[in-house]
């Protein structure tokens, strides 16, 4: 009876209750939500409380940054042509695009 509808309307296995949804999942994050709140509480501790929305944020921005360096590390590893990203790779510098200088080149000053 995979497709009889519960009292809900909804096909399977959705019509049974709710299941609890962690806030890395609410947020649509990868990185622990609880666990940073749980960090930022033991060390905000001079300080009071620590809005969960805080702890959302923190994971967001530390999940973005990953993503960028392995990003990075991604297309300098497929620049060295291998296959995994290791440590060097990883620790190449991000390329410097080429811009024109604009400076110029015969200027005198007062003195």
């Amino acid at each position: 009876m995979a497709g009889h509808r519960g009292k809900s309307g909804k096909l399977g296995k959705e019509s049974g209750k709710n299941r609890a949804l962690s806030r890395s999942a609410k947020a649509g994050l990868t990185f622990p939500v609880g666990r940073m709140h749980r960090y930022l509480k033991r060390h905000a501790q001079a300080h009071g409380r620590v809005a969960g929305k805080a702890a959302v944020y923190l994971a967001a921005v530390i999940e973005y940054l990953v993503a960028e360096v392995i990003e990075l590390a991604g297309n300098a590893s497929k620049d060295l042509k291998v296959k995994r990203i290791t440590p060097p790779a990883a620790l190449r510098p991000p390329p410097v695009p080429a811009q024109k200088s604009t400076a110029k080149t015969n200027v005198t000053t007062k003195e």
